[in-house]
C-alpha cells in the first residue's frame, strides 16, 4: 500500500472520568450486530459517556447554526438582488477559515482541548448576536455582513479542528467510522431542519430573529462543552513552546506531503465540493426557477435537501463499520455526488430538483464518513489537531470556493447551467484522478 497510511495506530481514548487511559474495549453487547440491525446506524460510540457529551453539544446548536447559514446570503441576496454577492460574501469567510483553522489545529495539538472549545464556542455565540443587533437595526450594509462573516469564520477555524480531533480520544479505533456517522448525522440533521425552518420563520419573524435564535442555542453548546472531560495534550513535549506557532503547522504539512492517501482524501473532496456544489445558486433559483411553487418554501427546500439524504444515509450507515476498503468508498461517493448534482441541475420541477440534491447527500455522507476514517486512523494524536486543521481549510473552504464560481458562473451563463457544468466537471475529474492515482482506490483498513 502506498504511503504510510496503511499502518494504523490505535487511538487512545477517554474513561468516563476523562482519565486518559488505554483504549478502553467496545462494550460486550455491541460487537455482533445481525437482521436488520446490520443496516442501522452504530450507536456503540453512545455508550461512552465522554463522547456522548461531545456529539450531544451539536444536537440543538446544528439546528441554530443553519438559521444563520439561510439569513445571511438571503439579506445578501435582498440587499443587492445578484448571486455574484452572495459568492463573494462567502469568499470574505475563507481568508479568516484558512488561516484560523491551520492555527487552530497547531493549537489544538498544544493546548487542553476542551479549554479552547469552550472559547471559540463563546465567541461564535457573541458573533451571532452582533449579526442580530446589524440586522434589527436595519443597517442593510453588506460590507458588516461580510466582517462579521469573516469573525465568525475565525472562531469557527479555530473550533473545527479541537472538536474533531477529540473524537479519537474518545473512542477506539474500530468505532471511528461509526463515530464519524453519528457526528455527522446530527449535523447533518440541522442542515435539514435548519433551513426548514428558517423557510418557516423568514415570512413570520423575519431575519433578524433567525440570528438570534442561533446565539440562543450556541448558550447549550457552551454548557455541553463545559461538561466534557479535560483533554490536555497527551505528552509533555506537545505542549513545547512554538508548537502552536509556524512551526508546528509546518510539521503538519510535512506529514500530510509524506503521506499519499491523505493528499489524495483532500483532493478528492476539493474536488467534488469547488466544482459541484451549488448553493450560492440557491436564492437565484428559488426566485427564478422554482419561483411558482413560492420562494421561502423552494429556498428552504433546496437547503435542506442535501441535509435530508446525509441523514438517510446516516441511519443506514450500519455497514460502515464493516467496510475496509476505505478509499474505493470515497471515490464512488464522489462520483455519485457528481451524477446527482447533474440531475439536480437539469430538473425543472423542484420536487424532481430536491430528489436530485437528496440523492446528493447521501453520497456526501457516504464521503464525509470514509475520509474522516482515514484521517483518524493516519495520525497519532500530536498530530490530529494539525491534520483536522487542513481538513477544515478543505471541507469549509470548498464550498466558498464553489460559491464565488458558481455565483459568477450563474449571473453569467444561467444558474442551471452553471449546475449541471459542474457537475459533470465532478465525475470527470474524479474518473480521471481514480485511473492515474490508484492509492486512494486501494487503501484498506484491517480488519
Amino acid at each position: 500500500m502506498e504511503g504510510a497510511a496503511g499502518t494504523a495506530r490505535p487511538a487512545a481514548t477517554a474513561d468516563p472520568t476523562g482519565t486518559e487511559g488505554p483504549a478502553a474495549p467496545a462494550p460486550a453487547h455491541g460487537g455482533t450486530r445481525t437482521g436488520w440491525r446490520r443496516w442501522t446506524m452504530d450507536t456503540r460510540p453512545l455508550r461512552r459517556p465522554a463522547y456522548r457529551r461531545l456529539w450531544s453539544s451539536t444536537v440543538v446548536t446544528a439546528v441554530g447554526s443553519q438559521l444563520t447559514a439561510v439569513a445571511v446570503p438571503k439579506q445578501i441576496y435582498d440587499i443587492t438582488g445578484s448571486s455574484a454577492w452572495v459568492g463573494y460574501a462567502s469568499f470574505a469567510g475563507l481568508l479568516p477559515l484558512v488561516v484560523f483553522a491551520l492555527w487552530g489545529g497547531a493549537v489544538a495539538d498544544s493546548v487542553d482541548r476542551r479549554k479552547l472549545l469552550l472559547v471559540t464556542n463563546t465567541g461564535i455565540a457573541v458573533t451571532s448576536l452582533l449579526f442580530w443587533v446589524q440586522a434589527v437595526t436595519g443597517l442593510g450594509s453588506v460590507a458588516v455582513l461580510m466582517v462579521l462573516l469573516a469573525v465568525q469564520q475565525a472562531f469557527f477555524g479555530l473550533n473545527s479542528p479541537a472538536r474533531q480531533a477529540s473524537i479519537a480520544r474518545l473512542v477506539p479505533e474500530e468505532e471511528l467510522a461509526a463515530a464519524n456517522a453519528l457526528g455527522s448525522t446530527v449535523m447533518q440533521t440541522g442542515l435539514v431542519a435548519g433551513p426548514l425552518l428558517a423557510g418557516a420563520l423568514i415570512p413570520v419573524v423575519g431575519l433578524a430573529e433567525l440570528y438570534l435564535i442561533d446565539a440562543v442555542a450556541l448558550c447549550a453548546t457552551v454548557w455541553a462543552v463545559h461538561r466534557l472531560p479535560a483533554l490536555p495534550p497527551l505528552t509533555a513535549a506537545a505542549t513545547a513552546a512554538g508548537r502552536a506557532g509556524l512551526r508546528g503547522i509546518a510539521e503538519g504539512f510535512r506529514h500530510i506531503s509524506l503521506h499519499q492517501v491523505l493528499l489524495l482524501s483532500f483532493l478528492a473532496d476539493i474536488i467534488a465540493m469547488v466544482l459541484g456544489m451549488p448553493r450560492a445558486l440557491f436564492p437565484q433559483l428559488a426566485s427564478q426557477t422554482y419561483a411558482p411553487y413560492g420562494e421561502g418554501l423552494a429556498l428552504g427546500l433546496l437547503f435542506a435537501a442535501v441535509p435530508v439524504g446525509a441523514v438517510l444515509g446516516g441511519l443506514m450507515s450500519g455497514t460502515f463499520s464493516r467496510v475496509r476498503r476505505h478509499g474505493l468508498m470515497v471515490i464512488v461517493a464522489v462520483i455519485a455526488w457528481g451524477v446527482a448534482v447533474t440531475g439536480f441541475g437539469l430538473s425543472a420541477n423542484l420536487w424532481v430538483a430536491v430528489a436530485f440534491l437528496a440523492a446528493a447527500g447521501v453520497a456526501d455522507m457516504v464521503s464525509m464518513v470514509f475520509r474522516g476514517a482515514i484521517l483518524l486512523s493516519a495520525v497519532t494524536d500530536e498530530l490530529r489537531g494539525r491534520m483536522q486543521g487542513v481538513f477544515t481549510v478543505v471541507v469549509a473552504g470548498g464550498p466558498r470556493l464553489a460559491d464565488v464560481l458558481h455565483g459568477t458562473a450563474g449571473s453569467a451563463l444561467g444558474a442551471r447551467t452553471a449546475v449541471v457544468g459542474g457537475g459533470l466537471l465532478v465525475v470527470v475529474s474524479m474518473l480521471v484522478l481514480a485511473v492515474t492515482m490508484p492509492a486512494l482506490r486501494r487503501y484498506s483498513v484491517t480488519a
